[in-house]
């Protein structure tokens, strides 16, 4: 069921040129599920070389062949959606049903950059004198360095590899190492549709070794990171040595406000199934519940109804509704915040602990705590884990400056159903992204983005393909025509 996965490099399969590899867990199980190459240096600079080469060509074929190609890619992952799916629940341990949702998701990315890549317009601007004429191009940044996340390991790289393809770029892919089999097969989906060789290239590996040489090399001209804020910073200060263009979705700490003009225990019906999905791995999760005073109590009993009515278990076995956590550092992590949150004083109103019955794996149970100081650490750093975190609050002004406390501001949640106060809370919040009456957030016509320390640029949308391109203004001067000729 799961495969050893090589380097792709120049258009081949192949590899690391010193044949290190690194194993692949099941965070469900504890146990190896296979191996990863793990790139050399020289390797690497295959990757650079091959990017460089494959730049030139891609850039050059047609857009409508372009898009084409591309589109190609999308039918193919849709065509081969249950065995990525199959691969990824093994890696991650998220249901099955989850997995097929997000490959054809995945497939989404590459339907809509295969459009978008004949809508690069440009601009013509009137000319002050009729001698000259001015105009705005764009054109393809070059090569990509682009490294991903492994709790959306098809999603991720395919908003990366889609855009950058649509706009002319050739990309070098680094897939987190805890999943990067989803990575791979959008990579062989590339291959088999056709796109040029050196146009997408494929490492696994030393995650810091690779990122340090791809960034620094004069060839990468972009660099596109999904990842947490700590490590964003890094490769941003690593960037600004080459002076790259850089993209960035970082982690971010969603706050959920609820006011007193909704039924509150169908928002916390809504909030909860979003909330243990993927394991709470998700990073524009919801994980800051600000619920007005008045509608407390039947919010906060009906979430906890909800989470312990989840069933947990291997993501491969039928019914499965919230699997593991994905290593276990986030276990330890999320055991920790608990702890802090218990001895500073929050209820414990579901969940709370390692399941009973689980002796291996990195699973813990679906987590509500209520009435949670905002000086506990859960209400300070992100939990990328199963845990909700609940609070009330009296007054509009008192609940938004707690919203946007913090550094981060990826994404935000309001449930209204007055205008007024859901249109003044979606321009009030410090985020990217809003969600009114809605928690679904991510689809591949929208900008996916934040702001404040969640990153910069956008991904997805009209919005996401400039982000690998570079504006350019031309102005002419007209020869000078002679009279009478």
């Amino acid at each position: 069921m799961y495969r050893d996965l090589e380097l792709y490099i120049d258009g081949a399969w192949r590899g690391a040129a010193n044949g290190a590899t690194r194993d692949v867990t099941d965070p469900a199980t504890e146990e190896r599920l296979g191996t990863i190459a793990d790139a050399s240096d020289a390797d690497i600079d295959a990757a650079l070389a091959a990017a460089k080469a494959g730049f030139a060509i891609w850039r050059s074929v047609g857009t409508w062949e372009r898009a084409r190609l591309i589109r190609r890619v999308a039918e193919l992952v849709r065509e081969r959606v249950d065995a990525i799916a199959v691969q990824m629940s093994l890696e991650t341990g998220k249901p099955l049903a989850e997995a097929k949702g997000e490959v054809n998701a995945a497939a989404d990315q590459f339907e809509w950059y295969a459009e978008e890549t004949k809508r690069i317009y440009g601009q013509i601007i009137e000319s002050r004198t009729p001698d000259s004429r001015m105009a705005v191009i764009h054109q393809p940044v070059g090569v990509v360095a682009a490294f991903s996340a492994w709790n959306f390991p098809a999603l991720l790289p395919a908003r990366k590899i889609s855009a950058a393809l649509g706009a002319g770029c050739s990309i070098i892919i680094k897939p987190a190492g805890e999943a990067p089999g989803s990575c791979a097969a959008l990579v062989a989906a590339c291959h088999d549709a056709g796109i040029p060789r050196g146009a997408v290239n494929f490492l696994t590996g030393n995650s810091d070794r690779i990122a340090r040489r791809l960034i620094a090399s004069p060839i990468v001209r972009k660099v596109s990171l999904t990842g947490s804020v700590p490590v964003g910073k890094q490769v941003l200060h690593l960037a600004a040595d080459g002076v790259k263009k850089v993209s960035m979705e970082l982690g971010g700490h969603g706050p959920v406000v609820v006011f007193d003009d909704v039924d509150a225990e169908k928002v916390a019906e809504v909030c909860a199934t979003t909330k243990f999905r993927n394991c709470g791995q998700v990073c524009i999760s919801p994980t800051r519940f600000y619920v007005h005073e008045s509608k407390y109590e039947a919010f906060a009993g009906r979430f906890a109804e909800m989470a312990k009515a989840l069933k947990v278990g291997r993501g491969m076995d039928e019914g499965v509704q919230m699997g593991p956590l994905a290593n276990r550092r986030g276990l330890e992590t999320i055991q920790e915040l608990v702890a802090d949150a218990r001895q500073r004083g929050a209820e414990v109103l579901a969940g709370g602990n390692v399941p009973a019955n689980t002796n291996r794996g990195y699973f813990f149970e679906p987590t509500v705590l209520g009435r949670v100081p905002d000086d506990a650490r859960i209400m300070q750093e992100e939990p990328f884990g199963p845990v909700a975190p609940l609070t009330s609050f009296r007054s509009y002004d008192e609940v938004m400056e707690r919203a946007n406390s913090l550094p981060f501001g990826l994404a935000g949640y309001v449930f209204s159903n007055d205008l007024r106060t859901a249109t003044r809370a979606y321009e009030d919040l410090e985020v990217g992204m809003v969600g009114v009456n809605e928690m679904l957030l991510a689809t591949a016509e929208a900008p996916f983005g934040g702001v404040k320390e969640s990153g910069m640029g956008r991904e997805g949308g009209a919005f996401g393909i400039h982000d690998y391109l570079e504006t350019k203004y031309v102005k002419m001067k007209l020869e000078e025509r002679v009279r009478g000729a």
